[in-house]
């Protein structure tokens, strides 16, 4: 319990550094336009990839930064492009997903079951649990009606976003990237 009291302390302590600032800013300017890429399949179901933003922030700044982030990216893409009711539920689960994210991965080194066991845990409480009840009150529906196709959507997406996010910090680890970012 003290390490995870550490880790929101040290997280909170980045907002005084202003790449972390000006870092952030940008990731949520990625978040957005990567945003106008998802492709919604169903009323309940929705592909995206803004969420490797945010996944970034987390890993970079740890969950106060990437929490933050995902509540301000959700509330920017919302008023840049509404699609529907605004319903906090939604912006919720975009700041709860990347402080999940930056528990498991901010200070720790990359290694695909952790990231893995993050997206799961993301997957479950998120996006399964709390999605498909948002969804069941934004439209009436039984929560047990949507949430098998909402689990085999978190089936099929988890290993593919879990190595994909895998890739990507690798690739950045290997360019020195984060060296660069951390320099102060």
């Amino acid at each position: 319990m003290r390490k995870l009291k550490e880790q929101f302390v040290n997280s909170w302590c980045e907002l005084k550094h202003v790449n972390c600032i000006a870092i952030t800013a940008m990731l949520i300017a990625v978040g957005v336009i990567l945003g106008y890429f998802s492709v919604q399949v169903t009323d309940f179901l929705r592909i995206g990839f803004s969420g490797l933003a945010n996944e970034l922030a987390a890993f970079l700044f740890g969950p106060v930064v990437g929490g933050l982030m995902g509540g301000v990216g959700d509330i920017l893409k919302y008023i840049m492009k509404p699609t529907g009711a605004f319903f906090f539920g939604w912006t919720l689960n975009a700041i709860l997903g990347p402080m999940i994210y930056g528990i498991m991965l901010y200070h720790r080194p990359i290694n695909l079951k952790r990231i893995f066991v993050a997206k799961i845990l993301v997957a479950v409480i998120v996006n399964l649990l709390l999605g498909t009840l948002w969804l069941s009150i934004m439209y009436g529906k039984a929560f047990f009606l949507l949430l098998p196709a909402r689990a085999v959507k978190q089936l099929v997406s988890v290993p593919v976003d879990a190595l994909l996010l895998y890739v990507v910090l690798q690739m950045l680890s290997k360019a020195k990237v984060f060296a660069l970012v951390h320099s102060r």
